[in-house]
């Protein structure tokens, strides 16, 4: 019984904070963080994730890495008996929604942008977002030499060497790979630091020099010179139907319309296989899964339209599946989808944002089993009630324990975002620990669930035409039941 039981165990990870690493790459916090851990291990937490900033470890100098505040933090997690998943963070922290301290990607890459402000994302005012390269740059060799995708390959290279130690001994079984603000594989359309406020819908941002003179040789070779990025798609704090784009029968459903769309969302699916590429090559062999982390935009979710996920770069409406289709490109690397927003209800959004994060963590969850993968999830905003532990248990496992083996459908893992003295303290760490029991299926912790094999080489690369198959036709979701079996 307990063996079949066992195959409806789901993970839990818990995010340590942003700052665990100080701003200037020390890890100072042995004592608070050692405590912490036990009291982790204790609720029979599988593992944690962590950060670790491209802009304190490459921040000396290109090529130069200091890896050693990482380590130390990475022995008191072995010591500690837990797993580890490392996000490649190659965005800035500070700007974004709980973002507490300011670590900004390395200086040396920033000054390069001061002669070249196009090596950032550039909305279609000319404001300049300094939080992540555009991907715009990712084969241009602008910075001493290199092009950004080779920074970021460097980097990981140097990671998996320095830490061989985790790696091989089984510590580390997660390398997130970090694909645009916040990590999370997306435009940052809207940005907190630039003025924009919930339920705005964003703006597209594909502005800077290198992605506009992409988009116009695209559309030359199409047999059309004359079209041009968009011109009437508002403003991060507009509705959508005070743009002409999203209007309905607006840009977005015409000719020229679905053209920039398919181009817009292409090249964000293009600069994510790109860099699970290199990704795979570095982490060959080892015992690891590569994932990417995908941004819950639920707000204009309930209209046509789905505008603030297109500006995001998720071509994604109600008979378009812009999900599946990085579900198929993340098949080729056979990567794990991590999406977010696991804990929200419908009921708790307010109406006039049009939100809907039930039927999107509905959509993106099933496009991923669709499509064969692993899949994980994280809470949005940080949560202490039995509500929100019952609605990721519910989405953790959508139709409930099998009690003769697997369920049709259960998450990979759940991470919790993220730890505090705060969820350690009282009612808080006891409601915290029977949510850890009933995502365990009521089980002890077992450190031998889903043992992951030997990474291997990544299959050839997938023509777009086979990926954008994914897209039609939209299926509906797999079933979810309302409410959990296993209430905290």
């Amino acid at each position: 019984m307990a063996g079949n039981l066992l195959a409806n165990y789901v993970q839990v990870n818990v995010m340590l904070p942003l700052d665990v690493v100080t701003v200037d790459n020390k890890f100072e916090k042995v004592d608070e963080t050692r405590a912490q851990l036990k009291k982790l291990t204790e609720a029979g937490v599988d593992g944690v994730m962590v950060d670790v900033w491209w802009g304190l470890v490459e921040g000396k100098g290109p090529g130069s890495y200091d890896w050693e505040a990482y380590k130390q933090l990475f022995r008191l997690v072995q010591e500690a008996g837990l797993k580890l998943q490392a996000i490649m963070s190659f965005h800035q922290c500070g700007g974004n929604v709980g973002d507490i301290v300011n670590i900004p990607i390395p200086q040396w890459v920033r000054d390069v942008g001061a002669s070249d402000p196009d090596i950032f994302y550039t909305n279609r005012g000319g404001a300049r977002n300094i939080e992540y390269l555009t991907l715009g740059v990712d084969d241009q060799p602008l910075f001493h030499g290199r092009t950004a995708i080779q920074m970021y390959a460097d980097y990981m290279k140097s990671f998996r060497e320095n830490m061989a130690e985790f790696l091989d001994t089984g510590v580390i079984v997660d390398i997130e790979v970090g694909l645009g603000p916040a990590g999370e594989m997306r435009y940052p359309s809207y940005p907190q630091s630039q003025g924009w406020v919930f339920p705005g819908i964003g703006e597209f941002i594909c502005y800077d020099k290198y992605l506009e003179a992409d988009f116009k040789a695209e559309a030359a070779k199409a047999g059309h010179p004359e079209w041009e990025l968009p011109d009437d798609a508002g403003e991060y704090n507009d509705t959508p139907e005070k743009t002409r784009f999203f209007a309905d029968n607006g840009t977005y459903v015409t000719e020229k319309g679905k053209f920039f769309l398919t181009w817009y969302s292409n090249k964000l699916i293009k600069h994510g296989d790109k860099i699970l590429d290199e990704a795979n090559k570095v982490f060959l062999g080892c015992r690891v899964q590569l994932a990417i982390k995908i941004s819950g935009i639920h707000w204009w979710y309930r209209v046509p339209n789905h505008a603030a996920e297109l500006t995001a770069g998720y071509y994604n409406l109600d008979n378009r599946d812009g999900y599946r289709t990085i579900a198929r490109m993340l098949t080729r690397h056979r990567a794990c989808v991590n999406f977010t927003c696991a804990e929200m209800r419908d009921s708790e959004q307010s109406s006039e944002a049009k939100s809907a994060p039930e039927e999107l963590v509905q959509q993106v969850l099933s496009a991923g089993w669709r499509e064969g993968l692993h899949v994980a999830c994280e809470n949005a905003l940080g949560r202490y009630d039995a509500t929100a532990y019952n609605t990721i248990l519910r989405n953790s496992r959508p139709t409930g324990i099998n009690k003769n083996g697997p369920p049709e459908h259960k998450l990979f893992g759940f991470t919790y975002l993220r730890l505090s003295d705060e969820l350690l303290e009282g009612q808080n760490y006891s409601t915290f620990k029977t949510f850890v029991k009933r995502m365990h299926a009521n089980l002890d912790y077992n450190s031998n669930v889903d043992p992951l094999e030997p990474l291997q080489r990544s299959m050839p690369e997938m023509p777009i035409g086979k990926i954008l198959q994914a897209a039609h036709p939209k299926l509906a979701p797999f079933p979810f039941d309302e409410n959990t079996d296993l209430p905290v």
